[in-house]
């Protein structure tokens, strides 16, 4: 595939999300290489999010199973394009987000999933800083070494639709006390897809989960369960 341009879907799973999902379609919008295809999946919505995917021109699918790795999943079943690119409703990607990732693919024939990390907004930048380096330092460092290397994170994350298709039957994906990006993670290596992160592939997130006990501790709780449905490797 090395110098031709692989196509790209857009893949953004969505819970009441309106507000934050036009701010990310707005950006995907504004992108310098657009999307083949944005899918949108709505996992029981009540507010404006369909409204909103649909007059940016999204896909919708919708899927009634709760949970982040349900609606993950059904978008990625979805995805027509050779690589699936994820992002949640509070990624704000960069103009040159979807040139970068495709180029690296495009690049590197052997490679089969990349991600990069989150920057946080709406903090002080003197408290972004330190929240996103011990964020990530927790996340891709402590848990890596848990789950067989840096894993990639979900609100910023893409890999080929091939390595999709191996995993697609064993991930995880009725449970809604995973980290979906954890799970998605261990079933890729397990099948012998190469994985890498790229810290300057920064995409900015939302902090709120992370401003309040009650976020993080729902998200090491998860952590801790999405480790222990795999043996140590």
């Amino acid at each position: 595939m090395r110098g031709a341009r692989p196509t790209c879907s857009v893949v953004v799973p969505v819970k009441d999300d309106g507000d934050p999902l036009e701010r990310c379609l707005v950006a995907l919008d504004a992108q310098r290489l657009r999307p083949d295809e944005v899918i949108v999946v709505d996992n029981g919505s009540s507010d404006a999010s369909v409204a909103v995917a649909e007059a940016h021109g999204a896909r919708v699918v919708r899927e009634a199973q709760p949970g982040i790795a349900a609606a993950a999943s059904a978008g990625y079943d979805a995805a027509r394009s050779d690589l699936i690119l994820r992002l949640d409703a509070d990624s704000r990607p960069p103009a040159d987000w979807t040139q970068r990732v495709v180029d690296r693919f495009v690049a590197d024939p052997a490679l089969d999933a990349l991600s990069g990390p989150g920057e946080f907004m709406v903090v002080p930048r003197p408290l972004r800083r330190a929240l996103t380096g011990w964020y990530w330092y927790a996340y891709f460092e402590r848990i890596g070494r848990k789950v067989g290397g840096p894993p990639l994170f979900g609100s910023n994350l893409a890999m080929r639709r091939a390595a999709w298709e191996r995993v697609a039957d064993r991930v995880h994906r009725e449970d809604q006390g995973i980290h979906d990006d954890l799970d998605l993670t261990v079933h890729l290596r397990e099948a012998g897809c190469r994985l890498e992160v790229d810290p300057a592939l920064l995409v900015p997130v939302s902090a709120r989960p992370l401003l309040h006990p009650v976020g993080l501790i729902g998200r090491a709780r998860k952590a801790e369960h999405t480790i222990a449905l795999h043996p140590a490797r």
